[in-house]
């Protein structure tokens, strides 16, 4: 399966050297050109049964729709197009047109959204919501045009949870010396290294193969992607440490959007808001299948003793105030106020 995926992965690349960015033309019978729908390539890492994949169909269905048929939404799962720094570069070039990336990934384009994934930041997703849907939320979404990125909003991927194959975990001292692999983003691999484990920072498209070759011991992720991507084929152990909400940037490619008609601009956003909408309640209901799925299959999920997460919060204080400084300003006191 996974030299399937290398194979189309090279095929797709290739294609996006003859297939026009932003449109295509057919000829009439008298050899005329006539414009036809403006292609908008979509391109994502997860699988395609995961909710994130499932709202970039459903955007690719709303789009078509509310611009009469002059955009033509086409979607590339599982990292065909590339992991997810991958993609947003090309988005900055206008080979890939949009793409739902989480903000840690996003923050080496924009370097505000590290706020957002700081430990332990939001209790539940009523309060994720309220922050990104807020003013907060879409105050930083205003640094991606500098970044030849255009923000629609916030989907998500759900709250982390930690895997491994090691042993069970319960303690912050159970998570010493576990080689865990996390996103490209300099807060998860600050906040791994504070609780004394050995982060390996590298795309989601590899972390299977790296998880069966125990090149890592294991992953944090929301539980859909533990069930899509069958992790608990080779990982033994779940604890539900929900360290970090998980919001996943929907952008566009500046390149392409600017080249958009006004009713095109409009399409763009009334469908993006809407397949979150969509995206957002599938996740929600994969979270509630999730459990019982990976419990059925031999692993074994538990929770945090109680205490543990409050003194993890503490250890992350020093991290807290280092994001601070980087991001200027009062984001963090902001967002932290907003998330009460």
């Amino acid at each position: 399966m996974k030299k399937y995926l290398v194979a189309v992965s090279l095929l797709v690349a290739a294609s996006l050297f003859v297939v026009t960015g932003c449109g295509s033309s057919t000829k009439t019978d008298g050899g005329d050109k006539k414009a036809g729908p403006k292609v908008m390539k979509l391109g994502i890492v997860t699988s395609k049964d995961r909710s994130l994949t499932k709202g970039l169909e459903k955007f690719a269905e709303l789009v078509e729709k509310e611009s009469g048929g002059t955009i033509k939404g086409e979607v590339f799962s599982d990292g065909v197009l590339g992991g997810d720094r991958q993609v947003i570069e090309a988005l900055q070039m206008g080979t890939v047109h949009a793409t739902a990336v989480s903000t840690g990934v996003v923050a080496a384009f924009a370097p505000r959204f590290d706020a957002f994934d700081l430990p332990f930041l939001f209790k539940d997703k009523a309060t994720a919501y309220k922050v990104f849907d807020g003013p907060i939320g879409q105050e930083v979404l205003q640094d991606l045009p500098k970044a030849k990125l255009v923000g629609f909003g916030y989907w998500e991927n759900g709250f982390r949870h930690l895997t491994n194959n090691k042993h069970e975990v319960k303690t912050a001292d159970d998570i010493k010396g576990l080689k865990i692999r996390t996103l490209e983003s300099k807060v998860h691999v600050e906040a791994w290294k504070i609780l004394g484990a050995n982060p390996t920072p590298m795309s989601f498209s590899q972390l299977y193969t790296a998880l069966e070759q125990k090149v890592v011991d294991g992953q944090e992720n929301p539980y859909g992607n533990v069930v899509s991507s069958k992790f608990n084929e080779v990982q033994k152990y779940l604890t539900n440490t929900g360290h970090i909400y998980n919001a996943n940037v929907f952008m566009v490619s500046k390149v392409f959007y600017d080249g958009l008609t006004d009713k095109e601009k409009e399409a763009v956003k009334k469908a993006a808001l809407e397949a979150r909408d969509y995206q957002r309640k599938l996740n929600e209901e994969e979270d509630q299948q999730s459990v019982k799925l990976l419990t059925d299959k031999g692993m074994k999920i538990n929770d945090l003793n109680p205490g543990e997460k409050e003194k993890m919060l503490q250890m992350m204080q020093p991290l807290y105030k280092s994001v601070a400084a980087t991001v200027g300003g009062d984001l963090v006191d902001r967002i932290m106020a907003a998330a009460k």
